[in-house]
């Protein structure tokens, strides 16, 4: 799985929405980012070698287009950072955010659908193996 870079997730997000040439991409990140053409060549170059991202001839222009889906790159990043920062431990990085106050009613709540979620679907996933007798 690739990792990316913060500049590369910005081109990664304008590719998730459409495919895009080399000045389609300046033009909607220039503003931004202050990036020119060789600037966005050579960072595609570097994502084509990472297997981010491809091209395909389009006539004039080449078309870029991901490789890898937003879900798969979040998951490998968040991974990632868990490991790194918390050495892996969810619960370490949540009562990281509580204690700093960071989390609102909205989103403790929006945890717990999460989480009472993920109960339902492991107890489904836990009953249809044992049905197999695993």
């Amino acid at each position: 799985m690739v990792s990316l870079s913060d500049g590369e997730w910005k081109i990664m997000n304008q590719l998730w929405e459409r495919e895009s040439t080399i000045t389609e991409l300046k033009n909607e990140l220039g503003g931004e980012t202050g990036w020119d053409k060789h600037i966005v060549i050579t960072m595609l170059s570097r994502m084509e070698k990472k297997g981010a991202v491809a091209h395909r001839d389009g006539g004039r222009a080449k078309i870029f287009y991901p490789l890898v889906t937003r879900e798969e790159v979040s998951m490998h990043e968040t991974r990632g950072f868990l490991q790194k920062v918390y050495q892996g431990s969810l619960g370490m990085m949540v009562n990281a955010m509580v204690e700093d106050q960071a989390l609102s009613k909205e989103e403790i709540q929006e945890l717990y659908g999460i989480l009472d979620q993920a109960r339902k679907s492991r107890a489904g996933y836990s009953e249809t193996r044992d049905e197999r007798g695993e």
